[in-house]
């Protein structure tokens, strides 16, 4: 197979900072311009200035090796990296030399020029970059990062659909035990079945299976409500299984907007935390979210810690507020005696919470290198909930499905310790559900 020559962009770099080994023997060029673009995002506190710092320091160490510039071996079996400027006579007189994509697609171009024998590819997670770069015949592709599922219609929704006879429907309602055979399908721990008649396809009933070594379990524990909240659909009564199942650590709740996951996961938060009815199974119920704005940043905000807050964790207080009966004085009571947190995810990095019900919500922004410090926060008797909606992504480097949110869904649906469902109907109120379907 031919050598290539690959120029990735700092979108790439920003994305993961090991993405310079994902080219086996393959050479790549690391455009000057892109490094004053990854010092550009050093500072920043999240996952894209920690990428930056990763990918400054591998550079670093590569360049106590040999010279950048004439080139370094990345490691055995790898290719050459190389850090070069560009010709500026290259630059198509649309494109402006100052412009810092324009120049890294100069420098493509440059390489392209010296060495015409050998393909040259531009690698960029820039939509209109890969489009400008096709228009100068330069090749290029995305970069494609954790990527765990091919769309988003593939991500694993906790829910499947099961033609049986139709006595099997009956004597499941008398509570006989009902088993699916391993050799049937493939299905995951908690994973929701509707069993179907095959004589009257609305003859159903719903179950969740467990393991192929034991029966069906009927669901409907909770018909009757949470803290308040009332299931409104069979998504709704699947995620109050298992927010209430205590053998259940790691839950993952997708949906639209309005779809009621906050809502719900809030309720199970409350119902187990401060229970008066039986001893609470967890001491502390914490909420958070990315803090990731939603178009154009307003920038740096004044006040205290807890002022600057306030307008990313407002939805959150809403909810609680709400499952409170409004009633601020008992809200802000719990929450003065560390029973309830809201905080932002930035501060979690470093703690070990032990005996808390943890929801983070907008889960769809966080990255996998994010998602991994989180749950690695999770203590002994601690159970974490990640809800969101991966149709509404804020972060402009992942997309639906390289995000943390589909990640966790994927990568833990095959163990016992881990629930999840999809929730497919808007309940907030017909305004939002409109506008969910045709917006």
């Amino acid at each position: 197979m031919a050598k290539k020559t690959y120029v990735l962009d700092t979108s790439v770099y920003l994305t993961d900072a090991k993405s310079i080994y994902g080219y086996k023997n393959n050479d790549i060029i690391v455009p000057l311009k892109v490094l004053e673009e990854i010092d550009a995002h050093k500072k920043r506190q999240d996952s894209v200035g920690a990428n930056a710092r990763s990918i400054i320091r591998t550079l670093d160490g590569l360049r106590v090796k040999g010279n950048l510039h004439k080139g370094v071996r990345l490691a055995q079996g790898y290719g050459i990296i190389k850090v070069k400027g560009y010709d500026k006579t290259v630059i198509p007189s649309d494109l402006s030399p100052t412009h810092p994509d324009h120049i890294i697609i100069a420098t493509a171009l440059t390489e392209k020029r010296n060495i015409p024998n050998r393909k040259v590819i531009v690698v960029t997670r820039d939509i209109n970059m890969r489009v400008i770069c096709d228009s100068l015949e330069l090749e290029c592709e995305d970069y494609i990062y954790s990527q765990v599922v091919e769309n988003a219609e593939s991500v694993y929704s906790g829910l499947t659909e099961h033609l049986v006879d139709d006595q099997v429907v009956d004597r499941f309602y008398d509570k006989k035990e009902i088993f699916i055979e391993k050799g049937e399908r493939k299905l995951f721990p908690h994973q929701f079945v509707m069993l179907i008649s095959n004589a009257n396809e609305k003859k159903t009933a719903l179950a969740k299976f467990v393991d192929y070594n034991k029966p069906l379990l009927p669901i409907g524990h909770h018909k009757e409500g949470v803290w308040g909240i009332v299931a409104r659909n069979k998504e709704q009564l699947f995620a109050m299984d298992i927010l209430m199942d205590p053998n259940i650590n790691i839950v993952t709740l997708v949906g639209k907007a309005g779809s009621g996951k906050t809502l719900c996961a809030i309720a199970a938060g409350l119902a187990q935390t401060l229970s008066t009815d039986e001893e609470p199974i967890y001491k502390k119920l914490i909420v958070s979210r990315p803090i990731q704005p939603l178009g154009k940043d307003i920038g740096f905000l004044p006040g205290t810690l807890e002022e600057k807050m306030t307008p990313w964790l407002a939805p959150i207080e809403d909810n609680l507020q709400y499952l409170m009966g409004n009633d601020k004085e008992t809200l802000q009571l719990y929450m003065n005696k560390g029973i309830i947190e809201i905080e932002a995810l930035t501060y979690i990095r470093g703690r070990s919470i032990s005996n808390a019900f943890i929801i983070i919500d907008e889960a769809q922004n966080l990255t996998n290198h994010e998602l991994k410090t989180i749950v690695t926060r999770v203590g002994e008797g601690t159970k974490i909930v990640f809800t969101g909606d991966i149709e509404q992504i804020d972060n402009v480097y992942i997309n639906e499905t390289s995000n943390g949110l589909t990640n966790a869904v994927e990568k833990f649906k095959q163990y016992k310790l881990s629930g999840h469902i999809t929730l497919r109907k808007g309940e907030r109120s017909k305004v939002a559900t409109l506008a969910a379907k045709i917006l």
